[in-house]
């Protein structure tokens, strides 16, 4: 149906998840930036981490004239009535300082009077969009089910991995090495449905 992709622009201003994208994609995969492209990102006015990803892929894939593959991604705490969620990248500010996101985490746990002595369940959300010139498109889920670390923990990673511990394991996403978090997380299940592009 597809011709196999082997060019794309990576829709997205976000270093760390651009680092992990390209390690998803296949070495021989010509890769391209906004940043390289002095493109900023596009207003996100979706629902749904999938409606924002296709708005990101659509407008990149427009601005680039080439294939766009975009992620939206965020942490959802069930306590918090699954915030910060679509707004998970809000909550870091306009600096993307995570520090900042993580501590306001903290702040409305706090508002919650939440009992540490229980888990307090959350999960990462991942939606992928491959938008072609042709203006089809193409969108897949992945997520990964887990529990807050009652602080920040590891320098691994990036945005709020270092206060997500999968669910089965006793560490952050934050402490585990590249290899094994790619393994299990929501960006790589979301990855491999999308694979046979490439």
């Amino acid at each position: 149906m597809y011709r196999k992709i082997n060019k794309l622009v990576i829709g997205t201003n976000n270093q760390g998840k651009i680092r992990e994208i390209k390690k998803l994609l296949p070495k021989k995969i010509q890769v391209s930036t906004p940043k390289q492209l002095n493109l900023k990102s596009p207003k996100e006015n979706g629902s749904t981490f999938l409606e924002n990803s296709l708005i990101k892929a659509k407008y990149f894939s427009k601005k680039s004239k080439s294939i766009c593959l975009a992620d939206d991604s965020g942490l959802e705490i069930d306590i918090l009535g699954k915030l910060p969620g679509i707004y998970s990248a809000r909550w870091a500010g306009k600096k993307s300082d995570f520090r900042i996101a993580i501590r306001k985490v903290f702040k409305e746990l706090k508002k919650n009077k939440v009992d540490w002595k229980k888990k307090i369940k959350c999960r990462f959300i991942c939606a992928l969009t491959i938008y072609w010139t042709s203006k089809k498109y193409y969108q897949s889920q992945g997520t990964v089910e887990g529990f807050l670390s009652d602080k920040p923990k590891g320098k691994k990673g990036f945005g709020y991995d270092p206060i997500f511990i999968p669910k089965g394991y006793k560490i952050t996403f934050g402490q585990m090495s590249f290899s094994k978090k790619s393994r299990i997380d929501h960006r790589h299940k979301a990855f491999k449905k999308i694979r046979k592009f490439f």
